[in-house]
């Protein structure tokens, strides 16, 4: 008798692990004095108030919120200086907007390899891709696990070069007891629906520089001067600017931030101390710099030649038993975005002088865990510790009657 509820058997879980996002009456409470206000963008305070507050929750001077987290990544490449024939280096494990971001500046996404273990940008392959067209960097907080921000930092020094973090899944990570986000030159939040902190939409870009800051305001909102009048645009810039509609929301959860995220690491750190125990599951590396990880995902390897089983074959087991997960990013490289002309901007820029053709990119690290990595997301961190055993259960179980997917 089938024992794998793929087969037939009796599920580990029916129950549904915690919605996201959690229903809040704060939230309505938020949103009822927008209304009341009469103000719903422009000219109102609850903007300001978020922009204040989470640029001190970060840890850095300044924030300035926006449309999306897409736009925030756009928005700092663009205030960076960076434009047409200038490099970026970013990983090819991420979402599409840290590379896309690069190339809405007419520049060009260079893929630096990852680290086998934490998934994040390895340093040493940035430092191998740097030429004389290199102008920036983008790590990526992957999963909410912090980059080495430290290796990082000291090539961007050496190099001249601007460090935009993707903090995107990494709201309240800390690299050696500072908060991401403040630690290069400007950090780039989301608070897309999935984010640990959402707002349906919204995006922020954090950053120490008063300069930098100057400039994102000024491209976010049309091109104007704080100081300046209405109808006066010094730099070629659009509209931007969050409602007071987010901001409201984004207020109301902000406070919970904190609580929330030491549920998600204490069940993150169960998970990994019992997985672990699995031969053939390896759970995502933290570097002992990483003081606290965001926890947007919880991320795993299962070895598929061990197995010899596809990882997709495993996953449908385990959705099965009850466990929602997913099989994450390709290699970004082979999205179809970059199989376009290079003969023709920006990709084949007359100001780029050489063609940069994406076909013929491939990164060993980054393709071989795109093959292996499971993804649990982050609501499920915030469940108990019966729902945890539940995970740790159904991978246990899927393991140990393997043969029954041959």
């Amino acid at each position: 008798m089938a024992k794998l509820a793929i087969n037939g058997g009796t599920p580990v879980r029916t129950k549904p692990f915690p919605g996201w996002p959690l229903k809040d009456e704060a939230v309505l409470q938020a949103l009822k004095e927008v209304w009341e206000s009469g103000v719903w963008g422009i000219g109102g305070d609850k903007v300001p108030e978020f922009e204040r507050e989470f640029a001190r929750y970060v840890g850095a001077q300044y924030g300035v919120a926006v449309t999306s987290g897409t736009v925030a990544l756009q928005l700092a490449v663009r205030a960076a200086g960076i434009g047409a024939g200038d490099e970026v280096i970013v990983p090819p494990y991420t979402f599409i907007a840290t590379a896309s971001s690069v190339i809405a500046a007419n520049a060009i996404p260079v893929f630096a390899d990852i680290d086998p273990d934490t998934f994040n940008i390895d340093p040493s392959s940035i430092e191998a891709a740097i030429t004389e067209r290199t102008k920036g960097v983008i790590p990526v907080h992957i999963g909410g696990c912090p980059a080495d921000m430290d290796a990082i930092n000291e090539i961007a020094r050496k190099h001249g070069l601007t460090v935009i973090e993707d903090c995107a899944q990494a709201h309240g990570a800390e690299w050696k007891g500072e908060r991401v986000g403040s630690i290069g030159d400007m950090g780039c939040f989301s608070f897309q629906s999935s984010k640990n902190l959402p707002a349906g939409e919204g995006g922020m870009i954090t950053t120490n520089d008063k300069k930098l800051e100057e400039k994102v305001w000024s491209i976010h909102n049309c091109g104007r001067r704080k100081e300046g009048a209405w109808y006066e645009h010094n730099l070629m810039g659009g509209n931007y600017r969050m409602t007071e509609w987010q901001a409201a929301v984004l207020l109301a959860q902000l406070p919970k931030l904190d609580e929330q995220t030491e549920i998600r690491n204490r069940n993150s750190l169960y998970l990994a101390e019992k997985l672990s125990q699995i031969e053939g599951i390896k759970p995502q590396k933290r570097d002992e710099r990483v003081t606290r990880h965001g926890c947007h995902l919880f991320i795993f390897k299962f070895d598929s030649e061990l197995f010899n089983l596809p990882r997709e074959r495993f996953i449908a087991a385990l959705r099965a038993e009850g466990i929602p997960c997913s099989s994450g990013y390709n290699p970004l490289y082979r999205e179809r975005m970059f199989q376009s002309d290079i003969r023709r901007c920006p990709l084949g820029c007359p100001y780029y002088g050489k063609e940069m053709d994406y076909s013929k990119i491939y990164l060993p690290v980054v393709e071989k865990v795109c093959r292996d990595v499971i993804w649990i997301f982050q609501s499920l961190l915030l469940g108990s510790k019966e729902d945890m055993d539940d995970i740790i259960g159904a991978v246990e179980k899927v393991v140990d009657n393997i043969d029954e997917l041959k």
